[in-house]
């Protein structure tokens, strides 16, 4: 079974975005909803808009919306061509029923779903036919659809596990999903625990009577969890949509998840959250404030500060969890009762809600952005501490904690439900640097790094130092890996860690300010060669050497990725040249690579063509400090080329990196050494006239200006009359004009100002 084409009813918020993904991952989609009064297709158009609107974007490439065709419920025979129809209707059950007794004739061999947050699927299929069971299962996916990586498959007793294999298949490597299998249980397993955890947070803050402020100051990411914590995450989600899924539970479980009577107050206000302006934070011009829950009024927003938590907060996770609960008075006192209530909870319905605790803690960690599921964090703070725990609350121990022995997980397995110890789930295709090293794969060792090995003649070279910044000893380490790469008669490299967010945020500026500050030029600019000379041995090595980029990934970190054979990238890729920010210029082979790539793509279409259009790109690009926000987008721009890939799943990011070094194996022939013809004073002048025009339209300053003057003297090959030119030309030109702008004042000023408050200054 393949899924080529995907229907989507519904153009609501969860819809539309599940429409926005799908067509980003370059799949054909089928967007409906119902009948408008003046125009038929208004509702539906009204939704592609809000998707296209998005923020943060819901599309990561807004020409994707090109592949949504739009149209009405009453048009529901435009979906007999879809290979997967997800129904994203309001939450009622009826309607939804109707809907699926008409596609159970229109789309007779479609696989069809449900993305309800709560409804049961049996109570769905009440009325439908054995093969329409066959092929129908839940997939709910988490909001914002782009960016939670959670996607929960519930299918029921007759669902065919062909479909489920299709579903987890699109759902993972196209989607870019972690597919999580649940069982048919009211709020499936993220929802379920994760709302009950949000309903005691609140129910413990006024027992204790802590603030709004203090609660997501003790339950962000002191313990793990994302810095939305508890209310502001509520926010992001709507105060509305928190209490639907709460009062769908209450009914459909019969236990207590109501919400105090002052959160029914702000909603009965309109004060749903992010999307009203106002729920349990308000943004008050550039200030945060709070609501207070015992005086119904918003009051500015007061961080906790303690002592206690400042000399804790860098711990790791395993000893902060109980330290938390150590805080004083009634700090520690709720830390301690919401830890053991939640995890009392999560023991006693995972057997109803999930196959295994394995799935348990993927589905918190996916859809809820925690650091570890409940299960590890239970094995963090000791199964001891949980009886006893539970002991001093009167909570009697759960049957799955009775059969644990020592902990959850050990040694590779973890505690199934029937009291045996089973081996881990393996994904080939998800390969992280950590379980290589775990594995003894170290091939290397070094301070900030490791070459590990990957298997079949590949290794990775992974940089630990902190954002993946580049100093000194990390380049000194990648000629290291290199060179034994070469010795060691390896197939290639791949350049990679495991990171979340950011791949490299550059050049260790700190040094840089440091050595611009003692003056001493001669190694500044002997530093500046090295890492220049480091990006053209990417290029120039024996074998293939492939980048896989994700997140941040800033100068010298988008300059050795530029430089390498291919990047296989994940599809959230945030790749700019953005030295400007700081007053320089790139000078790791950046602006080199930019201004040879897009002349070159003008030349293949002969000699008569203005070469001015490829060196007013680069010089846009890098004086705007133009960074993608997407993979599709870095491809727009000119950081992807054709043969480099996009990894949907930032799972398998390494994995398809390494796939991509031994397709170059066979015949690999480095590039050979590039010329291009420079444009020389021409161009100069030309890009001079336009520094002026920003000057007097005040949009440059003058220091601005200065910054453009160096980069298009290097863009343009120096001054003098168009000539050829070589690599080495401009990487000696850029280096020279980095050196420049690094000995000014207002330069220095700019890093300075970078490093102390992280945001550019405009001097």
């Amino acid at each position: 079974m393949r899924i080529k084409k995907v229907g989507v009813v519904g153009a609501g918020t969860m819809g539309g975005a599940i429409a926005a993904l799908s067509a980003s991952a370059g799949v054909p989609v089928v967007l409906l909803d119902i009948p408008g009064l003046q125009d038929k297709l208004e509702l539906v158009k009204k939704g592609l808009e809000r998707q296209l609107k998005a923020k943060p974007a819901a599309f990561m490439d807004k020409g994707r919306a090109s592949l949504i065709e739009l149209g009405t419920t009453e048009e529901l025979a435009k979906l007999k061509d879809c290979d997967w129809i997800v129904e994203v209707i309001i939450e009622k059950v009826e309607p939804k029923q109707e809907l699926f007794a008409k596609l159970e004739t229109i789309a007779p061999k479609a696989i069809i779903s449900s993305n309800t947050s709560g409804i049961p699927m049996r109570t769905l299929l009440e009325g439908r036919s054995e093969g329409f069971r066959k092929r129908f299962l839940g997939t709910h996916f988490f909001a914002p659809v782009r960016y939670l990586h959670l996607l929960e498959l519930i299918p029921t007793p007759d669902t065919d596990p062909q479909v489920v294999q299709t579903m987890r298949y699109f759902g993972e490597r196209i989607l870019g999903k972690g597919t999580v299998i649940c069982k048919d249980a009211p709020g499936f397993i993220a929802n379920r625990l994760g709302v009950y955890g949000m309903t005691q947070a609140m129910r413990l803050m006024m027992e204790e009577g802590l603030t709004i402020d203090e609660v997501d100051a003790l339950t962000g990411p002191l313990v793990g969890r994302p810095k939305s914590a508890t209310f502001r995450t509520g926010d992001i989600s709507g105060l509305d949509v928190l209490k639907l899924v709460s009062t769908e539970l209450a009914h459909t479980t019969g236990e207590d998840f109501r919400m105090p009577d002052w959160v029914e107050n702000l909603i009965q206000q309109g004060n749903l959250g992010n999307k009203t302006g106002a729920g349990f934070y308000k943004k008050v011009g550039k200030d945060i404030f709070t609501y207070d829950y015992r005086t119904g009024e918003y009051k500015p927003q007061e961080k906790l500060r303690l002592a206690e938590i400042a000399a804790i907060k860098d711990l790791p996770l395993s000893e902060r969890l109980k330290k938390v609960a150590e805080l004083p008075g009634k700090y520690g006192a709720f830390a301690r009762k919401l830890f053991l209530i939640t995890a009392h909870y999560a023991l006693e319905k995972a057997p109803e809600i999930a196959y295994d605790i394995v799935a348990v803690d993927q589905a918190m960690e996916w859809g809820f952005a925690w650091e570890q599921g409940p299960f590890k964090n239970m094995d963090a703070v000791g199964l001891d501490y949980l009886r006893q725990g539970f002991a001093e609350l009167g909570l009697a121990e759960p049957e799955l904690l009775k059969k644990a022995q020592g902990s959850f997980y050990k040694d590779g397995t973890y505690l199934g439900f029937d009291g045996q110890y089973h081996s881990l789930p393996r994904n080939p295709a998800h390969i992280t640097a950590s379980g290589l090293r775990k594995a003894g794969k170290v091939l290397l060792e070094g301070k900030e790094t490791a070459l590990l090995d990957l298997g079949d003649g590949v290794a990775l070279f992974e940089n630990r130092a902190k954002m993946g910044t580049l100093g000194e000893g990390v380049l000194r380490e990648l000629h290291k890996a290199l060179d034994w790469v070469e010795q060691s008669d390896y197939h290639g490299l791949v350049l990679s860690h495991d990171d979340p967010r950011t791949y490299s945020a550059g050049a260790n500026l700190a040094l840089v300010l440091m050595g611009a500050q003692e003056g001493d030029w001669d190694e500044m600019a002997r530093a500046v060669h090295t890492f220049q000379q480091t990006a053209m041995r990417l290029r120039r090595s024996p074998f293939p050497v492939v980048s896989a980029p994700f997140g941040l990934t800033l100068g010298g970190g988008a300059e050795f990725s530029l430089h390498s054979d291919r990047i296989q990238a994940h599809a959230e890729l945030y790749m700019g040249l953005v030295e400007v920010g700081v007053g320089l210029i790139p000078a790791g082979g950046g602006t080199k690579e930019m201004l040879f790539r897009f002349t070159q793509e003008l030349s293949a279409y002969g000699p008569d063509i203005d070469l001015f259009e490829g060196v007013k790109r680069a010089f846009q690009m890098i004086a705007l400090a133009q960074t993608s926000t997407s993979a599709l987008e870095a491809r727009n721009m000119g950081f992807l080329r054709h043969g480099d890939g996009i990894s949907m799943n930032r799972d398998t990011l390494i994995s398809d990196a390494k796939a991509q070094v031994l397709a170059l194996v066979a015949g690999y022939v480095p590039q050979p050494p590039m010329k291009i013809r420079a444009l020389g004073a021409e161009g100069i002048g030309n890009l001079r006239y336009a520094l002026w025009q920003f000057q007097e339209a005040g949009q440059a300053s003058e220091h601005d200006a200065r910054i453009g003057e160096e980069l298009a003297y290097v863009l343009c090959g120096g001054d003098g009359p168009a000539r050829e030119v070589s690599e080495q030309d401009i990487l000696d030109l850029e280096r020279e004009a980095f050196l420049k702008l690094l000995g000014t004042k207002k330069t220095q000023e700019r890093i300075a100002h970078m490093l102390k408050t992280g945001k550019p200054l405009r001097n």
